[in-house]
């Protein structure tokens, strides 16, 4: 078994003291590649250092939208330009968390928040148009609005992929647009049922596998540091709710991965 950790955030410090250790796991476990997504504009420089230091290793340009008003679009470009660069993001809107990051960014309102949120993602959407790379998307607590954002776009787009997909059946039909969906440890998670329903309903040739380490850690490893080694329990859970083999599943993973992302 070979397969990619298409969205993991080995940039993070959590990773630092036992990197190489998390590598041999992950090998060990058949991961062979990993994406890192952009999340915050302090550790793009740390993910693109990993990704010329190991062969297996790319990553995304791009900012998480509860940092959306650190967006510098010069900044995102140099990375962008980089030959291990394969995405734009993790980019999107994040309606849950708005309380806190309206505290950081010292904005007046949460709805200028929001704005400055969509302003963002089209601006992303339009450098991943430019640059003809896919793009990681983030949706939490806002389906709609990036329903309608994405539907305005897509057309443009080489394709992309709604991370950690939130189980919303209105987003299924951007299957239709190129759309993959990333699933990673919270379809084993026991209150995970509205994922389990949804799941038989996307298109196999549009799923992808994820781990969003160090955070959504599968079961039976939950309160855990999660880590890409843990990609055969997402695996496995796939398998058993679809009815097909593990060897099934990871050819047309394997094969999905290539089609969106070129590796």
């Amino acid at each position: 078994m070979q397969l990619c950790d298409t969205h993991c955030h080995l940039d993070d410090k959590r990773f630092k003291e036992d990197f190489e250790a998390i590598l041999d796991r992950a090998r060990n476990a058949g991961i062979t590649r990993f994406i890192i997504p952009a999340a915050h504009p302090e550790d793009l420089s740390r993910a693109c250092e990993l990704a010329h230091k190991y062969e297996e290793v790319y990553f995304a340009s791009g900012l998480h939208p509860n940092y959306a008003y650190l967006y510098d679009e010069n900044f995102l470009k140099q990375f962008l330009e980089d030959e291990k660069c394969i995405a734009v993001g993790e980019c999107g809107l994040d309606y849950y968390c708005l309380e806190e990051a309206l505290a950081q960014s010292r904005l007046g309102s949460i709805e200028e928040l929001k704005q400055i949120q969509k302003k963002v993602f089209i601006a992303q959407i339009q450098l991943a148009i430019v640059y003809k790379k896919p793009l990681i998307v983030h949706i939490r607590d806002a389906s709609a609005d990036s329903l309608e954002i994405l539907r305005t776009y897509c057309n443009e787009l080489v394709g992309g992929v709604l991370h950690c997909f939130n189980a919303d059946f209105q987003l299924l039909s951007l299957a239709q647009k190129g759309f993959y969906y990333g699933i990673g440890g919270v379809l084993t998670f026991k209150n995970a049922r509205k994922l389990v329903e949804i799941l038989p309903k996307i298109p196999v040739e549009s799923l992808l596998l994820e781990t969003d380490a160090p955070y959504l850690t599968p079961h039976p490893h939950r309160g855990k540091r999660n880590e890409p080694s843990y990609i055969p329990l997402v695996l496995e859970k796939m398998s058993e709710i679809l009815n097909l083999s593990k060897e099934s599943l990871v050819g047309i993973i394997n094969q999905n991965t290539k089609t969106l992302f070129g590796i």
